[in-house]
């Protein structure tokens, strides 16, 4: 078995549970975090900007938009300029959760680079945004003006 894909399936689906439990207090999940902090980073995205930045299928993006509204942390408003998309803003819900959400997010983080020193920190974040550009070019998804930044 190739390690390297062992490990990062074995991180990958226990990161997310982990981040799940620290989430749950809040009513949503390691799947629908990255959109509420974009969408709190960024009142009014457009949604299909989404599809750019979380890499995602659009039916994956349009199903987590609309379970975040039903939950009533965001509002989606018809683009003015693009009636085939909308905008997404934070509802005050939304805002008043999204420190919470950082600190369960920094702190999965944590326990992940425990052992860690700042410049291994560094090279390996580093080496997951190259080996995420690899991937997503190998695909024909990855574009040279996305930014692979956290």
């Amino acid at each position: 078995m190739n390690t390297l894909l062992k490990w990062l399936s074995v991180v990958d689906r226990f990161s997310k549970l982990y981040l799940d439990r620290q989430l749950a207090v809040r009513g949503i999940n390691s799947s629908q975090h990255m959109f509420l902090i974009k969408i709190c980073e960024n009142p009014g995205i457009l949604q299909d900007s989404l599809i750019d930045t979380i890499y995602l299928h659009p039916s994956n993006i349009v199903r987590t938009v609309a379970s975040l509204e039903q939950k009533g942390l965001l509002i989606r408003k018809p683009c003015e300029e693009d009636k085939r998309t909308c905008r997404l803003y934070p509802t005050n819900q939304a805002m008043a959760m999204i420190a919470d959400v950082e600190t369960a997010c920094a702190q999965t983080e944590a326990v992940l680079l425990q052992g860690f020193g700042d410049e291994e920190k560094a090279a390996f974040e580093k080496a997951l945004m190259l080996m995420g550009k690899n991937i997503t070019s190998a695909m024909k998804i990855y574009r040279e003006e996305d930014e692979f930044d956290a």
